[in-house]
């Protein structure tokens, strides 16, 4: 009996150990980030900085308690500008890592390569940077521009404000250009604007020769009609680009350009002397003074060590992602992704501009839409901001496939591309 005893004591003993340590590894265990950024290749320009950022806004939350009690840990890999190994990424991050959320990609066809693995294994992608639209997943909350909130609002300054008439639309050669560009030729025409009127030309990734390309720019507008560049072009070919510009003379003044892939930290390399009065269409530039842009420019140099680091829009867009799914995970109490998706739609944060942007229903937030003027240093001075933020539409209103196409993820319609003349659900609906 006495032998007995012993061994239940132990074996309760052991149970109490073993409920203990449970608890304390619970306790222990982190919320796992992952963070999905080109650091090698073409796009490390511009996606480097991200991941840093992301570093950055982990270690800011972890030093205000973590979330739900536990401390926030990154997950960082290098999917190095190599779309298919995007996808690989992403699974790595979901099965091995097992991470609770992912912030990442840059280009559009990264974007569309991630895409089948969210949503195969149910994650969360909050993507940062502007894109054509045409697409809405219950798994991908985008943050950065859609069509209505950058290229139709830039186009209609170039338009109204400067009056230009002959139209060249530049892009590298992928999704995100060519979408955008047939939605910005569907707009100009659908508004008066002939076909000869309109130069489309597109680039291979990491392009560096632009002496003919500019060339042809020069004599098309040339034409006697004002001519502006409407630039698609990503990556580290801007900066050859820009630099052939101002080797051939082109200026702000006899053809301006407006980028939508160019920010502070593509202009950090370049001498922008001769590029001053070319624009950028954002929803973010780093001139803002605001007391929310003071403050997060002060954390980002203290976090660098650095003064001299610019930020840029998808940085404002991953500080904004960012706090919508740490406000989504303490409303949902969990960091489970079906509750947490669903705590999303609604979620406000302040953005860097002086607004609030609040997550819609379509997965797209509302922002603000700046043009920004080129400056000696680098930096933009921002010549146009609608008056109040821009609702993101996920479905363009001037192509004929989705012009009757909404997004909604809550419930009566529960569906990415509703068709709203037939009242059907033309894709995948939320179960």
């Amino acid at each position: 009996m006495k032998l007995n005893t012993l061994v239940k004591q132990v074996g309760a003993l052991g149970v109490a150990c073993s409920m203990a340590f449970g608890a304390l590894t619970a306790q222990a265990e982190t919320i796992k980030v992952g963070v999905l950024h080109s650091l090698s290749g073409t796009m490390a320009i511009s996606e480097t900085t991200l991941k840093d950022t992301m570093l950055m806004l982990i270690e800011e939350q972890n030093k205000k308690g973590g979330l739900l009690g536990r401390q926030l840990e990154a997950v960082v890999v290098d999917p190095a500008s190599d779309w298919p190994l995007f996808a690989e990424r992403t699974r790595e991050l979901l099965e091995q890592h097992q991470v609770d959320s992912i912030f990442g990609c840059w280009t559009s066809v990264s974007r569309k390569s991630v895409l089948p693995v969210i949503e195969e294994l149910n994650g969360i992608l909050f993507y940062p940077v502007q894109y054509e639209g045409e697409e809405s997943s219950r798994n991908v909350f985008y943050t950065g521009a859609a069509p209505n909130q950058q290229a139709i609002p830039a186009v209609d300054y170039l338009r109204d404000e400067i009056g230009v008439e002959r139209w060249v639309l530049a892009g590298t050669d992928y999704v995100y250009p060519r979408t955008t560009n047939r939605i910005l030729e569907a707009y100009l025409m659908a508004n008066g604007v002939a076909q000869e009127d309109i130069m489309v030309n597109y680039t291979p990734f990491g392009h560096s020769d632009w002496q003919n390309i500019v060339a042809e720019i020069k004599r098309f507008g040339s034409a006697g009609k004002k001519t502006a560049v409407v630039s698609t072009i990503n990556g580290d070919a801007n900066v050859p680009f820009y630099r052939e510009l101002g080797n051939q003379g082109v200026s702000a003044e006899d053809i301006p350009v407006v980028a939508f892939s160019v920010g502070e930290e593509e202009l950090s390399g370049i001498d922008t002397t001769p590029l001053v009065g070319h624009m950028a269409a954002w929803n973010y530039f780093m001139s803002e003074e605001t007391p929310e842009n003071e403050a997060f420019i002060n954390t980002w140099h203290a976090f660098t060590g650095d003064t001299d680091r610019v930020s840029n829009d998808p940085m404002e867009a991953h500080y904004i992602g960012f706090n919508m799914w740490v406000q989504a995970v303490e409303k949902a109490g969990t960091t489970d992704v079906d509750k947490v998706i669903e705590a999303m739609v609604g979620i406000e944060v302040p953005n860097l501009t002086g607004g609030v942007s609040t997550m819609l229903p379509n997965h797209h937030i509302t922002k603000p839409v700046l043009i920004g003027e080129i400056q000696a240093d680098g930096q933009f001075l921002t010549v146009s901001r609608t008056d109040d933020l821009v609702p993101g539409d996920a479905w363009s209103d001037y192509l004929e496939g989705s012009k009757d196409l909404i997004s909604d993820w809550t419930a009566p319609i529960s569906c990415g591309n509703y068709n709203t003349v037939t009242n059907t659900c033309m894709g995948t609906t939320a179960e």
